[in-house]
């Protein structure tokens, strides 16, 4: 298995790729993407303590996320937790950027501020790397904006007010990124309904081939239609109204509904081919969803 590097600090990260510019705090750094920023003379494994947001264009595909190649040749943004692991590739015979900047921020530095509080909001950065966040000319402006700010205060003004403002222009930036996925979300409205049947064609393979009480996760979900948790959870609220998990109940509860009043199966027997382990469960989940037992709904209907 190949050794991964993992970097606890923002001058780990400086001492590892030799960046040009001085560090100009311990939490934070804006760095501009030159041709030798992230070069690598062998290919290295990255995790890190601290968030990472990237864009770049690329003449070449050099990094890895997962399994998977970044594709940057259009400009695309991704967003990196905490000890998820990059797979940075040599760039050495082909090194050709041409233009992109990366932020990076421990957790530290937010910690204790509002935007820390509605971190989990950003759920984009549980997102796989074909997910990446393809931006507009506009977009990237208003982003670059939102960088140009942070490394403003980083180069000239660290007092007492520049956690606040640099905070708050991090916040910024990540609610134009929860904007322009809504807008990608909305533009891939075609390829996002495919997905959505594909959910359904899981779930109903799934339901049909059980061989043992079981539920289906949305881990399992996302595995079967090659997405992360986290991205198709967002897919599926956009176009149904409902999260992943939510999606996975309304669709038991609608078979529940199915055996309840086309066949003449006990509660327990359908729970138990619904892949309930527990009937109480069922039961809870049913009228959660319904308001009735249900025994209630079939002698209703």
């Amino acid at each position: 298995m190949d050794k991964i590097i993992h970097l606890k600090s923002i001058a780990d990260l400086h001492k590892l790729f030799q960046f040009s510019q001085s560090m100009q705090h311990p939490l934070i750094a804006i760095v501009e993407v030159a041709s030798n920023a992230f070069h690598t003379n062998k290919s290295i494994k990255v995790s890190a303590d601290f968030y990472t947001v990237i864009f770049k264009t690329y003449q070449k595909d050099t990094i890895k996320y997962g399994r998977r190649t970044i594709d940057f040749q259009n400009g695309s943004l991704i967003c990196i937790a905490p000890n998820q692991v990059i797979e940075l590739e040599d760039e050495s015979e082909n090194i050709s950027i041409m233009e992109g900047w990366a932020l990076f921020f421990h957790p530290d530095f937010i910690r204790g501020t509002t935007l820390n509080r509605k971190f989990k909001e950003y759920s984009f950065f549980n997102y796989d790397v074909t997910e990446a966040l393809h931006l507009s000319d506009k977009e990237k402006t208003n982003l670059k904006e939102c960088v140009l700010k942070i490394q403003s205060e980083l180069l000239e003004n660290i007092d007492s007010h520049s956690q606040n403002i640099i905070v708050s222009a991090i916040e910024l930036l990540l609610n134009y990124c929860t904007r322009y996925y809504n807008r990608q979300f909305i533009t891939r409205k075609s390829t996002n309904s495919s997905v959505v049947t594909k959910v359904e064609n899981v779930l109903t393979t799934f339901i049909e081939n059980l061989e043992k009480q079981s539920l289906p996760t949305v881990k399992f979900l996302a595995k079967e239609v090659h997405l992360s948790s986290s991205y198709l959870s967002d897919l599926l609220k956009k176009e149904t109204g409902k999260n992943a998990q939510e999606y996975i109940h309304f669709y038991l509860i609608e078979e529940a509904k199915n055996f309840l009043l086309g066949s003449n199966k006990s509660v327990n027997e359908i729970a138990y081919s619904l892949g309930f382990e527990y009937p109480q469960y069922f039961n809870k989940l049913f009228k959660q969803k319904t308001g009735k037992t249900p025994i209630e709904y079939r002698n209703l209907n």
